[in-house]
């Protein structure tokens, strides 16, 4: 792929120099720049030479004085300046390879580059990689990286992962720590294969590598109905996830008395299957790997709590709350406290089965258009329909579109349109639902 300049932000030293959308990006004081860690590396010298190439073909030499790590402020057409490195593994619990056919084709398409763990955090596995890249993550410090660990023991990581170069995981990550880089790790839990003793073994094979391994998520196994031909796998049920919870525990609060925090943690799920309360607030610290699912109940409720006391009290409006099954009782105890403090809204909560993906997919982040539709389309909905942003899929593979599309390709435009409301979407933390309550009720 080609350096084409997408973007020129207004008063940045690109706009300075003249460096206009359109334009290519050749070199860094004489360095090719080869992708998008070329060039935030080469950027960061208070001193630089650039080599831009303009529409016509002209090459300019722009010398550029700046602070110490300062951007130039551009942006590139495709965020990583190159194509991304596909996967080679044949995980056994691979959601791709789960996927019902006639989606769009980047869906089914397997990152597993080390690029994308930095700029968008997405996990890697590491074996996709040679050593030259290792080291230049360690070069350029690449840091924080997101590592798909599943289990540091070499057999079973080469069985699980279904690639003879996967057992040395546990080798990188030590010479990753050993160069200065952070590296947060994630666990995907089969029951049967590496719970139990064999992730009591992962933790603490980790637990060595702290703080440079700074934390560990783990999040159970996710079945699909399109599994026909695959590795079987068996699902967690109330008593397995709560087995696993307490397993889990013993190890926490030692590592809580020796480092002041738990370092590995189980997502939500594992506690919405288990009826079991999810941690307080401090357990989370930073609540840095929601991505994962860690900590989404609690910093949601936190947030609804903390904000409720600018909801408008005169305030009149008819809402519907949209969610998937995990996280309805949720959303309902939410609805409910804001009603508690408004008693002129109306917010109805509606509960969506996943019949694309399987009703064992039970997350609001796999919900799909077509499942939203026809779930809603025959049932009393308020004025507008509130809807969790983490159902619009994002990333480089939808390139720079302003579509909010979601896993069916449907986009909240046609949901919208099939359902004669207005969708709002709200941060998936809770952070801005009292404002958006705020802002499309009417005063009394």
């Amino acid at each position: 792929m080609e350096n084409i300049i997408s973007k020129v932000l207004p008063g940045s030293i690109a706009e300075e120099v003249d460096i206009e959308k359109g334009d290519k990006l050749i070199s860094i004081n004489k360095n090719p720049v080869k992708d998008i860690i070329d060039y935030k590396f080469l950027i960061t010298d208070e001193y630089i030479v650039i080599e831009i190439e303009k529409p016509y073909g002209e090459i300019w030499e722009i010398e550029i004085e700046k602070e110490y790590d300062e951007d130039l402020g551009i942006e590139f057409q495709y965020s990583i300046l190159d194509k991304p490195k596909s996967c080679h593994n044949k995980c056994i619990f691979c959601f791709i390879d789960q996927l019902p056919k006639g989606m769009r084709k980047t869906l089914y398409f397997k990152d597993d580059d080390s690029r994308l763990a930095f700029l968008q955090g997405n996990f890697v596995t590491l074996t996709n990689m040679k050593e030259e890249d290792i080291d230049r993550i360690i070069k350029y410090k690449i840091s924080p990286i997101n590592v798909s660990v599943h289990t540091t023991n070499p057999e079973l990581r080469i069985k699980m992962i279904n690639n003879r170069f996967a057992g040395n995981v546990y080798e990188r990550l030590k010479k990753l720590a050993k160069g200065g880089i952070t590296v947060n790790c994630q666990v995907v839990l089969c029951p049967g294969i590496n719970n139990g003793l064999e992730f009591e073994r992962t933790i603490k094979d980790l637990y060595k590598l702290y703080p440079s391994v700074n934390s560990l998520a783990a999040v159970p196994i996710g079945v699909t109905k399109f599994r026909e031909g695959l590795f079987p796998l068996k699902l967690y049920n109330k008593k397995s996830a709560a087995k696993e919870i307490d397993n889990v525990a013993k190890l926490q609060e030692k590592f809580v008395k020796e480092i002041g925090v738990p370092f590995v943690r189980l997502s939500d799920e594992f506690y919405v299957m288990a009826e079991r309360e999810v941690p307080k607030s401090d357990f989370y610290g930073k609540f840095n790997q929601l991505e994962d699912g860690v900590g989404m109940i609690r910093i949601f409720r936190d947030n609804i709590k903390n904000s409720v006391k600018n909801l408008n009290k005169n305030a009149r409006g008819t809402f519907t709350m949209v969610t998937g099954v995990s996280a309805y009782n949720e959303i309902f105890s939410a609805a409910n406290y804001i009603k508690e403090n408004n008693n002129k809204l109306d917010i109805n909560v509606i509960k969506i089965i996943n019949y694309f993906f399987g009703e064992t997919i039970t997350v609001a982040g796999l919900l799909t258009g077509k499942d939203i539709i026809e779930q809603l389309k025959d049932k009393e909905v308020g004025e507008y329909i509130i809807l969790s942003n983490n159902v619009i899929k994002k990333g480089y593979e939808l390139g720079k579109t302003s579509e909010q599309i979601l896993l069916d390709d449907l986009t909240i435009g046609d949901i919208e349109k099939a359902l004669n409301r207005k969708i709002l979407l709200c941060d998936y933390t809770g952070e801005d639902l009292i404002d958006i309550i705020n802002k499309y009720s009417k005063e009394e």
